[in-house]
């Protein structure tokens, strides 16, 4: 792993549908506002082939989050279908600030594929 990566406090929380592909994760990962040390979804979700085209291409590990633990998380999206799915406002930004750990905050609310097939949040780690 470069330099970048091992430094890297960022993690990308992503939320996505069944027809998701590889491109629609690329662009929302370009988007991140520094380098990402890692992926974080649902773990029902992390089998998704482009996802995992994904981590195979990027190097980044992905960590696969229960539901149980993203329920009750607040976040600044309030989707009532996530909300009433997942007992959260938005899967992407509370799968992010659960992968980046306690103290982490998310730089923003998530952010959606043109199309609809994903989203993407950003939490940044808690400095050392």
């Amino acid at each position: 792993m470069g330099d970048d990566i091992m430094s890297a406090r960022l993690i990308a929380g992503i939320g996505l549908r069944a027809g998701a592909c590889l491109a629609d994760l690329e662009a929302l990962l370009a988007l991140a506002p520094a380098p990402v040390a890692g992926l974080a979804t649902l773990s029902d979700k992390a089998g998704h082939a482009a996802l995992r085209e994904l981590c195979d291409k990027t190097a980044l590990p992905l960590t696969p989050i229960a539901g149980q633990a993203i329920a009750g998380i607040p976040t600044p999206t309030r989707s009532p279908d996530q909300i009433a799915r997942f007992a959260t406002g938005s899967l992407a930004e509370a799968c992010a600030l659960v992968a980046a750990g306690t103290g982490a905050r998310l730089l923003g609310p998530r952010l959606v594929c043109p199309n609809g097939r994903a989203t993407i949040a950003f939490a940044e780690r808690k400095p050392l």
